[in-house]
């Protein structure tokens, strides 16, 4: 078989295979593209007063406890702390995907907001959906889009290779 056949069925057939996992990293992709600036995927910062952060550990989490669509009663409800200090806040992020935006010197609670983009991410790179299926599933669906690309390639450049000039004319029998 001809290589450039060849070719040509790989990207066909790699094409049909791996076209579900490979739509949904695009979509979850081009959400994870826009982030920063949908807030329905993750809330935009507020700003605290700034400087150096004044509040203890403690409470933070008597502050957290008190919102309650976080639903925090212990630290074991808490999945990250993200503290900016130039912004003056810090971000407390529960393990049930609310985010609470907290001042640095008052603890003052400045947002409430639900975060979607760790989820899109989790779909993105396929964990969410079983843990074999972000290696066994999404891995060589990435990989197979890489020959898939490299094949397009081949296919697109095929015709130009065919006329280029002093290529050798074949023979006719």
């Amino acid at each position: 078989m001809k290589f450039h056949v060849l070719n040509r069925k790989v990207h066909y057939w790699a094409a049909i295979i791996v076209a579900l996992p490979v739509l949904v990293i695009i979509v979850s992709g081009v959400l994870l593209h826009l982030k920063k600036h949908a807030v329905w995927i993750q809330p935009a910062e507020r700003r605290g007063v700034g400087g150096t952060p004044t509040i203890t550990m403690s409470q933070i989490l008597e502050t957290c406890r008190a919102v309650q669509p976080a639903a925090i009663a212990s630290w074991d409800d808490i999945d990250r702390l993200d503290v900016r200090p130039a912004k003056g806040m810090l971000k407390v992020q529960a393990l049930n995907g609310w985010e609470i935006q907290l001042d640095t010197r008052s603890a003052a609670v400045l947002q409430v907001e639900y975060r979607r983009s760790d989820l899109i991410e989790s779909i993105h790179d396929g964990s969410w959906f079983h843990d074999w299926a972000k290696l066994g599933l999404f891995l060589p669906s990435g990989l197979t889009l890489l020959i898939l690309w490299i094949t397009g390639l081949y296919l697109f450049a095929l015709p130009y290779l065919a006329r280029r000039p002093g290529k050798p004319k074949r023979a006719r029998c």
